[in-house]
């Protein structure tokens, strides 16, 4: 069999990134193992029973969840049980030890980096596309220092200025996401309200929305706004992230946070719910051409210098 009609061998490019993607290599990892299991002609149960396995164990290794990859004996001991070629076999344990290595935002403070907001980073990036709806805040990739600084302070009222610091410093570098040359396409719809909360001050917003204007330029980012007089619009009560993953048969996921959590959804029927939603969103918010226009007279009107 040529390496070229192997299930792994399209993955192979992700052996030789510069920078690791941990988050997507787990994904990876448990899809292929999955799969393995699936041309065996075994149930997660059938395999975990084989080897002594609780079927939640292998769940979580086929789920690719967790901040750790699966422990290499155990993965090597599913594919002997699988009877996996050598091929396949070399190439999966290779992504497995590349899913070790940190990727940059988990060298920040875990206090900072809870486990599902570690599980956000690394989805954001590997992601293909990202899509957003935002009814608070400007949508953080696209924050400028300032305007983060002014949503951390509100939020964390007595976190340290050391602390408020190294937050703003992360947001910063997780929108450097959007400047890489394999950036992902990032569709963001964005309340109006949002345009018109101060945070900050004037002087803060002004320099958001120049930014925002900015962003929108790029042919790697849409933003479209929901005018407040869009009375109808069946905006949900929370924001939504959804991530997509091109051609590596990964779910769809979509992100909700909470105050202090998150959920994570994958099951298909729930993340099409979300993506028809967002959809609608879209249909009811001003073009993206008309969206600059309302930033650039929401800048005039509302934060123009005295």
């Amino acid at each position: 069999m040529s390496a070229e009609s192997h299930r792994t061998s399209r993955l192979e490019p992700y052996l030789d990134r510069s920078e690791p993607a941990p988050t997507l290599l787990k994904m990876l990892v448990g899809v292929q193992l999955a799969g393995f299991r699936e041309d065996a002609g075994m149930s997660q149960e059938q395999a975990a029973r084989e080897l002594g396995f609780s079927a939640a164990k292998l769940s979580r290794m086929e789920s690719g969840k967790g901040r750790r990859p699966p422990a290499e004996g155990d993965v090597r001991a599913l594919l002997q049980l699988y009877d996996t070629d050598e091929y396949e076999a070399s190439v999966l344990l290779r992504l497995l030890r590349r899913a070790g290595e940190p990727g940059w935002w988990q060298r920040y403070d875990k206090r900072l980096m809870p486990e599902w907001f570690d599980r956000l980073v690394g989805l954001q990036e590997a992601a293909a596309a990202i899509r957003t709806f935002e009814i608070q805040y400007v949508p953080g990739l696209l924050q400028t220092s300032a305007y983060t600084r002014a949503v951390v302070e509100r939020g964390l009222p007595t976190a340290s200025a050391g602390e408020v610091q190294r937050r703003v410093e992360l947001r910063m570098r997780r929108a450097e996401l959007l400047r890489r040359q394999d950036a992902p396409q990032l569709w963001a719809v964005i309340d109006e309200s949002v345009l018109l909360r101060v945070l900050g001050s004037r002087e803060v917003m002004r320099e958001q929305l120049a930014h925002l204007v900015q962003m929108a330029q790029r042919p790697n980012v849409t933003v479209q706004i929901i005018p407040l007089d869009v009375t109808n619009a069946s905006a949900p009560a929370i924001p939504i992230t959804y991530l997509r993953f091109g051609g590596l048969d990964l779910p769809d996921v979509v992100y909700l946070e909470h105050i202090k959590s998150a959920n994570f959804l994958e099951d298909r029927d729930e993340t099409e719910e979300y993506r028809i939603a967002l959809d609608r969103l879209a249909d009811e918010a001003l073009t993206p051409q008309e969206s600059l226009a309302l930033l650039g007279k929401t800048m005039k009107d509302r934060y123009s210098a005295p």
